[in-house]
């Protein structure tokens, strides 16, 4: 039997700027080593070099390792030069390409993703990921089998979690702050407590021990399970703070010494607000779900700063940092950049606890909730997501995106309010004069739109913001259930 004919990949798995599938189902071992052909095969064409060193890390699932061993033999048959630093997160892996000084990296990973999922973050230019245009480009050059070939070598970097370790682990901080790090078993497990307890931290830890059948919940900071256990942690050991990180370390959720949970787009707001003392006429970037505050907070604005709303999505908001030479960057799915002189440009969800716990270092004897306190209050829908199909959901946006111009053409008031703003570099997100706004965009990855809503004035308004964009939904007949309501 002809080899090719082995190979099994669901082409559904190539998507926006990483690659997920279920293993074996989706995509066997020898469609592994496929991608891997197809993504050295980039390598080498970008580069333009015969043997470009590619560093290759996976995370802890109890067949990473396997699917490793496959990406590496297709990345070899291309002549791609493999260095393996072995168990490591998502930002040691991209950490590793500045360090090593090599051409790429590929992290093997399904990052927060159930058990049975397998995936692989890519990346050439050194702090980004593939953007949408090269997944485009390795999907055709996969499904087209347009390889080239080559002969690679395979070496064994030892010692690379220390140098990580040792790396992060430089930030002091000067009063003691009792943090609990919560893991759900996964690979942050190994890295966390240590570099916590070494920036001068008390750390009690939650699920630290690795275990692949993460048997309470999956390593997901967005997960009510895991910030449940979380916040009963802090609250029994009477902590300053929790932090809870995903299973490829690259996230990191948040809550406060009472146990609740503090929305990512709030907490990079604290941050920003922290930077900008010693960092006057920065510019910060935060994904089109985030919270309207960026654009109106005294403190930002007092020292000059600049905010950027840019499509959600990790890859986009890591590009746009690096574009604009931001000093930092925020996603409200817990996904936090940091540019020199504090980061290296990537997500590192250890990096953004320490610059949290900075943060309340530098405010003692002020506790978390006192600096939420002080920021307005605001009132933000969560994150719906109605069923669109995905031969529809694009269509459906760019009806609302005409059909919000005409309104803000026209003058129509929502909600008594005009239209101040409109953006459309993701979806629609449109500002009234009050601040209050809305968003309607396609999901990246599911078969669905993306709503949100955030009032300044009340709970009462938000509702009718969703509700006006609720009622234009329905009139194209093309969204049905959603996920959940306010």
């Amino acid at each position: 039997m002809n080899k090719s004919t082995l190979i099994h990949i669901n082409p559904l798995g190539f998507r926006e700027y990483d690659a997920r599938w279920l293993y074996p189902k989706d995509i066997n071992g020898e469609g592994i080593a496929s991608v891997g052909r197809g993504f050295g095969t980039q390598v080498k064409t970008k580069t333009r070099k015969e043997n470009p060193r590619v560093i290759v890390g996976h995370d802890y699932r109890s067949y990473s390792e396997e699917v490793k061993k496959k990406l590496i033999e297709g990345l070899i048959s291309t002549g791609c030069n493999v260095e393996d630093i072995g168990l490591s997160l998502s930002p040691m892996t991209y950490f590793s390409q500045f360090e090593l000084n090599a051409d790429s990296v590929a992290m093997v990973t399904a990052s927060h993703n159930e058990n049975g999922w397998t995936g692989i973050k890519m990346g050439i230019d050194k702090g980004l990921t593939h953007s949408s245009e090269e997944m485009k480009d390795l999907k055709e050059i996969v499904l087209n089998n347009n390889f080239v070939e080559g002969k690679g070598s395979y070496k064994k970097i030892h010692g690379f979690k220390e140098i990580y370790i040792q790396h992060l682990s430089k930030e002091k901080i000067k009063n003691k702050i009792k943090v609990v790090v919560a893991c759900g078993n996964g690979t942050a497990g190994i890295f966390v407590p240590t570099i916590i307890r070494n920036i001068g931290c008390d750390v009690i830890e939650l699920d630290c021990n690795l275990d692949y059948n993460f048997p309470k919940y999956n390593p997901n900071p967005e997960d009510l399970k895991m910030l449940r256990a979380l916040s009963d942690c802090v609250k029994k050991n009477q902590a300053n703070i929790g932090f809870a990180f995903d299973g490829d370390g690259d996230r990191v959720g948040v809550v406060d010494e009472n146990g609740n949970e503090i929305f990512s787009d709030k907490i990079g707001l604290l941050i920003a607000r922290n930077l900008s003392i010693e960092h006057k006429n920065s510019k910060f970037i935060v994904d089109v779900k985030s919270t309207g505050l960026f654009k109106t907070d005294e403190v930002l604005i007092k020292n000059s700063c600049k905010t950027i709303y840019w499509k959600t999505g990790h890859s986009y908001i890591k590009r746009k940092v690096k574009e604009e030479k931001s000093l930092a960057g925020f996603e409200k799915s817990g996904h936090f950049f940091f540019n020199r002189p504090i980061g290296l440009g990537y997500d590192d969800g250890i990096l953004s606890a320490i610059q949290v716990c900075k943060l309340l270092d530098k405010n003692q004897p002020k506790k978390i909730s006192d600096l939420m306190n002080e920021l307005p209050t605001t009132y933000q829908s969560p994150t719906m997501a109605p069923y669109c199909s995905d031969e529809e959901k694009y269509k459906v946006v760019g009806t609302m995106i005409k059909k919000f111009k005409e309104l803000f053409e026209r003058k129509t008031k929502i909600t008594d309010k005009f239209i101040s703003e409109i953006l459309t570099v993701n979806g629609i997100r449109f500002t009234l004069e009050d601040g209050s706004w809305g968003l309607i965009r396609a999901s990246s990855n599911k078969p669905s739109l993306v709503i949100v809503t955030e009032s300044v004035q009340s709970i009462v308004e938000m509702k009718a913001i969703f509700n006006f964009i609720d009622d234009l939904l329905k009139t194209t007949r093309k969204v049905g259930e959603y996920d959940q309501k306010i």
